[in-house]
């Protein structure tokens, strides 16, 4: 347990450190009108590539960019060729630095984004289209915003069926209370698809046992620090009501169990998590997790810079493409205590080589409605 304290002290001076190296210069300045030009170039010859998010600190974010540094070096680049776009889980940070990156690139731009939060992917596209750059989304958009709507630059985007998964997870961890007592649940940003979806998979799962309560549900942002606050204040509520503990990814999961050690419970209250970060699986092999949900983010950090490269180069033309390539699931993988150590050896001691060229092969079919 000693890595999950050293990760909250260190989460906020790690997150400023990383943020000051990685500066590329364009946080906050303003750029030129999304009203330049709107024709698309047929093809870019060396476009800048930049993967913008929300956080490296986060082991899930570093995955993210982890698997795009890996398709940029792939083609015979350095990781320090990959342009950092850090919003700091702010959407205006997100769209400002989108669109200064733009102007200062006149459009030579291939983006893979995670927009903050689903509102915040309109403009986002718009300025890149109007730019005649190219973009590929994950996880964030409106269900009214589509890549074949704006032509060949907004190539693709990739979320995540979450509702199946977590209630897998909630199902888990209700049969480990015996199916009753009563849990707390600690969710993501209210506005994130991931973070409506995964809640939406407990409440399914809580429908087939009656005799579990929940006690309280709150949005702890997807952060270590603010989830040890708000599992802190359940415990001076609710004391010995609380039975099981879910959590929407395994970072607010960290600061649970911290929370859960300060009080000398540790073991007492089971808990589930999401994301399949290599602290978590160490974690659920040693039982202190009942389980979390493995979603491949190296290889959708990956697959998403080369979709928007490889589109802006030339490569391939979105727009002949059907639409279950242009908005397609990523892969998900279930972890449990039986199979932690088998997934480790398979995806964390050693990194799964990838053809970046196969754009879709570990794809999970086409996003529903």
């Amino acid at each position: 347990m000693s890595f999950i304290k050293k990760f909250i002290e260190q989460e906020t001076v790690s997150r400023r450190n990383f943020l000051l190296a990685s500066a590329f210069g364009v946080g906050g300045v303003a750029a030129t009108s999304m009203f330049g030009s709107s024709l698309a170039r047929a093809a870019i010859q060396g476009p800048t590539i930049a993967w913008s998010y929300r956080d490296r600190t986060n082991p899930y974010w570093n995955a993210i960019v982890s698997g795009g540094e890996a398709f940029v070096e792939s083609l015979g680049k350095s990781k320090g060729d990959l342009v950092n776009l850090i919003n700091e889980g702010s959407s205006e940070k997100s769209l400002s630095d989108v669109k200064a990156l733009l102007g200062k690139t006149n459009g030579k731009l291939a983006l893979a984004i995670d927009t903050n939060d689903s509102p915040n992917a309109r403009p986002v596209v718009e300025a890149v289209v109007a730019k005649g750059a190219y973009v590929s989304t994950i996880w964030n958009k409106t269900d009214d915003l589509h890549p074949w709507d704006f032509g060949d630059n907004y190539v693709s985007h990739m979320s995540w069926s979450d509702v199946g998964p977590a209630e897998q997870t909630a199902t888990i961890l209700f049969k480990a209370m015996g199916g009753k007592g009563g849990i707390v649940g600690l969710g993501g940003i209210a506005s994130n698809n991931p973070a409506i979806e995964r809640r939406k998979g407990m409440d399914n799962a809580l429908k087939n046992f009656p005799d579990i309560k929940l006690l309280d549900y709150q949005a702890a942002d997807w952060d270590t620090q603010k989830a040890n606050s708000i599992m802190a204040s359940y415990l001076t509520r609710f004391g010995d009501e609380i039975t099981g503990v879910f959590c929407a990814n395994d970072t607010m999961a960290y600061g649970v169990l911290e929370a859960l050690r300060a009080e000398g419970m540790t073991g007492q209250v089971p808990v589930v998590a999401y994301d399949g970060n290599a602290q978590a699986v160490d974690l659920v092999a040693a039982g202190e997790l009942l389980a979390t949900v493995y979603t491949n983010p190296y290889w959708g950090g990956g697959i998403t810079s080369a979709l928007a490269y490889y589109a802006a180069t030339g490569a391939f033309k979105p727009s002949d493409e059907p639409r279950e390539h242009r908005e397609f699931y990523g892969p998900t993988i279930l972890i449990t205590k039986d199979d932690a150590d088998k997934f480790k050896s398979d995806y964390i001691d050693s990194t799964p080589r990838y053809d970046w060229k196969d754009y879709w092969g570990p794809s999970n079919g086409a996003i529903t409605y």
